[in-house]
C-alpha cells in the first residue's frame, strides 16, 4: 500500500446504458439504480436552472 493511496480520487462506479446486468447481484443492482436516480435529480436540476435564466432571458429582451 502505497503512503499517496489517500489522494487518488475514487472513482464511483459507471452503469452502461445497455449493459448485460445478468452478472450483477443484487446490491450491484441497488448500488446502480441509487447512482442513476442521484444523476436523475442532477439532470433534473440543470434543467430547471436553464429553464429560469432562459426565461429570465426571454423576459428580458421582451422589453
Amino acid at each position: 500500500m502505497s503512503l499517496f493511496d489517500d489522494e487518488v480520487p475514487k472513482k464511483k462506479p459507471v452503469h452502461e446504458i445497455g449493459s448485460d446486468l445478468s452478472q450483477l447481484s443484487v446490491d450491484e443492482l441497488n448500488n446502480r439504480i441509487s447512482l442513476l436516480k442521484e444523476e436523475i435529480e442532477r439532470l433534473e436540476a440543470a434543467r430547471s436552472e436553464k429553464s429560469a435564466s432562459k426565461s429570465a432571458a426571454e423576459s428580458f429582451f421582451r422589453r
